[in-house]
């Protein structure tokens, strides 16, 4: 059977799953802020002991692409390419955005509505974009800054959940009646697996050298603060 080592770095939630067919085997996660650095690869190791396979039993290694955490991707992504070139397999990449929307469809079976996965990207700004129950793409990825008139040209005409650690600060802003939003969501690996198994099975590989996150906005790095400095 072959197995495809899902791994979630995109948001403070840490995590890996092993899956085949579309079906989750194990999960592990973690969702200790800043800490993707010194318990991925943990995690990852945890996981193969739990489920009592081998490194040399995998199949392809799926990693969450973003848009996210510009450090959270880095991080998953630069362990993803060492593990497909260590193990000479594929790599494969699933919008993170989409990953989300997957696991929230699975939740919510209502294929009249949209939804409408959210990630904090400070202040006032989200990483959004709708999709609809088959996880078509109704509207692209972008980051947005929320207003009361956001997304009221799809929310006049349909339900939309809105989920993800963006979407909480966005409640008392958008209101409309045909918006729903569901707390305590959060990405998971394990919402890779539908969408990663597919690609494999299309052989939709990414090219492991040249490969990059899906970061969206480009990184602006602060002037970090010392004491008696500044």
């Amino acid at each position: 059977m072959s197995l495809i080592l899902c791994i979630e770095t995109a948001t403070p939630v840490c995590s890996v799953a092993l899956g085949g067919q579309a079906r989750e085997i194990k999960l592990k996660e973690t969702d200790r802020k800043n800490s993707h650095s010194e318990i991925l690869t943990v995690l990852i190791d945890e996981l193969m002991k739990d489920t009592g396979k081998k490194f040399t039993d995998l199949s392809a290694i799926a990693v969450s692409k973003g848009p996210g955490s510009y450090t959270g991707l880095r991080i998953g992504v630069s362990v993803a390419k060492g593990l497909c070139y260590a193990l000479g397999i594929p790599l494969l990449s699933v919008n993170t955005l989409q990953s989300m929307a997957a696991g929230m469809v699975a939740k919510i079976i209502d294929p009249a509505s949209l939804f409408c996965p959210m990630i904090d990207a400070r202040r006032m700004e989200v990483y959004c974009a709708i999709f609809d129950h088959t996880l078509n793409e109704v509207r692209e990825t972008r980051a947005e800054i929320i207003t009361s008139n956001s997304f009221s040209d799809h929310l006049n005409e349909s339900t939309i959940y809105f989920f993800g650690d963006g979407a909480v600060k966005c409640k008392g802003v958008i209101e409309n009646r045909n918006a729903r939003f569901i707390e305590d969501f959060k990405a998971s690996a394990e919402f890779l697996i539908p969408i990663a198994w597919k690609k494999f099975q299309n052989k939709q590989f990414e090219n492991t050298a040249y490969f990059e996150p899906f970061y969206l906005k480009d990184f602006i790095p602060g002037i970090p603060k010392v004491k008696g400095l500044k």
